[in-house]
């Protein structure tokens, strides 16, 4: 791949609450992302460096935005270089406030297994295909993307990954109220410290899935900032323009 010029010149942006925003370099302008609807934007100025791919802008507190070209409606894709620190994040009710990226909002879970429990985490997992074979919207309460569930390092660890809509906290509150509701057990169980009276007490639920998620330092977004619910209803509005289009011919 070519070199490309590091030589691009500041300007002044608009910074919305955390590191989520949109570049929007055709126009010369940035807009606050959906990720902090009704924030108070304040202007300073961001140094862009050119990169192989798109241009990485920095804002000075340790977060950076890809911003790819093009005008009008396309969806461009994005990503953004998420800061170690947390100090800068709103503080929740259990702890900082993790803003969503154009990826949405997700946790990567990593904990190591009881001994001997490693098949048990498998029969679950064939548990829940099954539960969802007989009810395709169970997990719909969790507004979920993708879940991913991985055993490495010869089944001694698990890894729990999920993209989702709602925020953090609010994904593993609504994970507990599910596992009520439904009667069924949680994989989590299988799992070295995690809390065995997690059904009447969510803060140690919460609280173990905050010890064990390792967060992300990149997130891209092939169409940033999407839920699934605009996704299927964009499915659907394309089926029936399908449809009427079939039927005129």
């Amino acid at each position: 791949m070519s070199p490309v010029s590091n030589r691009v010149p500041s300007r002044p942006v608009l910074r919305t609450r955390a590191y989520a925003m949109t570049i929007s370099r055709s126009l010369g302008k940035v807009r606050p992302s959906p990720a902090a609807p009704g924030a108070g934007p304040q202007v300073m100025t961001i140094a862009p460096r050119r990169v192989g791919v798109g241009t990485a802008w920095h804002d000075g507190h340790g977060g950076s935005f890809l911003g790819g070209g093009g005008t009008g409606m396309e969806i461009k894709p994005q990503a953004v270089v998420i800061p170690k620190e947390t100090d800068h994040l709103e503080q929740g009710k259990y702890g900082p406030v993790f803003p969503k990226t154009p990826a949405c909002y997700g946790f990567n879970i990593i904990a190591n297994v009881k001994p001997g429990r490693a098949e048990a985490i498998r029969e679950y997992g064939y548990t829940l295909a099954r539960a969802l074979e007989q009810d395709p919207y169970l997990l719909a309460p969790l507004k979920l993307h993708y879940l991913r569930w991985v055993l490495f390092d010869e089944d001694k660890r698990f890894m729990y990954q999920g993209i989702f809509d709602t925020d953090f906290d609010k994904y593993t509150e609504d994970a507990i109220a599910l596992f009520k509701k439904s009667g069924v057990s949680t994989a989590f169980e299988n799992l070295e410290g995690f809390p065995d009276d997690w059904r009447t007490n969510p803060e140690a639920f919460v609280r173990f899935v905050r010890e064990h998620h390792c967060p992300s330092f990149i997130e891209y977004g092939e169409y940033p900032y999407v839920t699934a619910d605009e996704i299927k209803k964009a499915l659907r509005i394309k089926s029936s323009l399908t449809e009427t289009l079939d039927q005129l011919q």
